[in-house]
């Protein structure tokens, strides 16, 4: 049972907040004014501390740094009615795990509780066991489409149904299918991530399946496949359109039936498991191609949620890189505070191609090299603010002229792919899926300068 603190001078929404949480199975204490704060942390552990942003005698913000300081490993939830870009960055720099506009509905706190707790849980793992870095969790942003992408997680992680997420490289859209495995009812159960462009094509049956010992050369063991491993949970497909027809003939067999038959065995194994399945292709377009099997598109997509570009969500952008920076400090042992302006308004400024995994990358290697307690300018990367003067012209609005724009663009460009992919604001990887969608051939030649560009 965990220990849930709650620091707000409201007494009547204080105690109302307490009778919802207890009815949850929560142990909960509550305090009705800052001043006692430092002692009742220090004599018991709470792994989740829920405070008001105002009060009349300490801030919210204040109270982060006596929490941390007596108790590093406890989250701290800020509820506020004052809520804007300033407060959620701040408190997050201060290191409060998330923060949740007042009011709100019962449903959203005891979500936000379950995924502190589950934060608490990695971080004294990590802590006792001396593990790699913790990975990225979800974090909501602030814009509308954030807020809608959090409804639509919310609104099916209770159901069965499969979810098919859509969206461009780096969006997180791994983390996002974590989330909604956290919030559904098997959360306590496997949750197994299957990268289906990195198998090769003569072992997908075995890696899906699994195989029994000398079913065929080099299976000098059984092995459980990520069907068997992930039942009873959640099965994560990542990159789904890179699948051969006959593996999608074989996965669609498989979630009709739930039955599945190891490589070499005549044993049958029933299995019940929730599909999630990403891609950043366009699914629709590889299925009228006849590339993609329609019966498996639409077993698939029972309900789909399309997760936002970064660019998309201007909003977000300081909220995710003060994230970031927290997540970086804490990998790298560095206490950097925050970000120049100068720094702050080239993130708002720059299209972020590469998404949130882009901008991951760019803080982590900028925390490394920053030597004072703010990053400048000279731990960016250059080419994130000198742009050339035409790197606007071109831009992928929709699928109906996206054949004839990246062909421009290549011509534009000499063929050069790194520069067409910089000029269409998204990643080489995005790239080559979309040349090899809409069937782009680049001269040998060409291609042969481009790999060492």
């Amino acid at each position: 049972m965990a220990n849930i603190l709650i620091v707000d001078d409201d007494v009547t929404f204080c105690l109302m907040l307490k009778k919802l949480l207890e009815k949850h199975q929560y142990h909960v204490t509550t305090l009705f004014s800052a001043e006692d704060v430092k002692k009742t942390v220090r004599q018991r552990f709470y792994e989740v501390v829920l405070t008001d942003l105002r009060m009349p005698d300490v801030s919210g913000m204040d109270l982060i740094g006596i929490i941390k300081q007596e108790s590093p490993e406890t989250q701290i939830i800020m509820m506020t009615g004052y809520a804007n870009i300033s407060t959620a960055i701040q408190s997050i720099k201060q290191g409060a795990f998330n923060y949740i506009p007042k009011p709100f509905q019962p449903e959203e706190v005891l979500n936000m509780i379950r995924e502190a707790l589950e934060e608490e849980v990695k971080k004294r793992e990590v802590k006792n066991l001396k593990t790699s870095p913790r990975p990225s969790k979800y974090l909501e942003g602030i814009s509308k489409v954030s807020k809608r992408l959090k409804e639509m997680m919310t609104l099916v992680a209770p159901t069965s149904l499969s979810v098919l997420i859509t969206g461009e490289s780096g969006t997180g859209k791994e983390n996002i299918a974590r989330s909604i495995h956290a919030l559904s009812a098997c959360a306590h159960k496997p949750f197994v991530a299957v990268d289906c462009g990195a198998i090769p094509k003569e072992l997908v049956a075995s890696e899906f399946f699994g195989h029994v010992k000398g079913s065929f050369t080099g299976a000098i063991a059984d092995k459980i496949g990520h069907f068997e491993a992930a039942n009873g949970g959640t099965l994560f497909l990542d990159e789904i359109g890179n699948l051969s027809y006959d593996t999608q003939i074989q996965l669609l067999r498989t979630l009709q039936e739930r039955l599945i038959r190891p490589v070499g065995s005549n044993r049958e194994i029933y299995v019940n498991v929730r599909i999630i399945a990403a891609t950043n292709e366009n699914l629709q377009l590889k299925k009228e191609q006849g590339s993609f099997r329609e019966d498996l598109y639409h077993r698939l997509n029972e309900f789909q949620i399309e997760v936002p570009s970064l660019r998309e969500r201007r909003e977000d952008i300081l909220l995710f890189a003060h994230h970031f920076l927290n997540e970086s400090n804490a990998d790298l042992n560095k206490s950097v505070m925050g970000f120049d302006a100068e720094v702050e308004a080239v993130f708002m400024n720059y299209a972020w191609p590469g998404n949130l995994r882009e901008m991951k990358n760019v803080v982590k290697r900028a925390t490394l090299l920053a030597t004072g307690p703010q990053i400048s300018l000279n731990e960016i990367p250059s080419e994130i603010y000198h742009l050339p003067k035409d790197e606007d012209q071109f831009q992928l609005f929709n699928e109906k002229n996206e054949d004839e724009l990246i062909r421009k663009v290549l011509e534009t460009v000499g063929y050069n792919k790194s520069k067409a992919a910089r000029l269409l604001k998204i990643d080489r990887k995005t790239l080559y899926n979309k040349l090899k969608l809409y069937q782009i051939e680049v001269p040998e030649k060409i291609n042969s300068i481009d790999s060492n560009d």
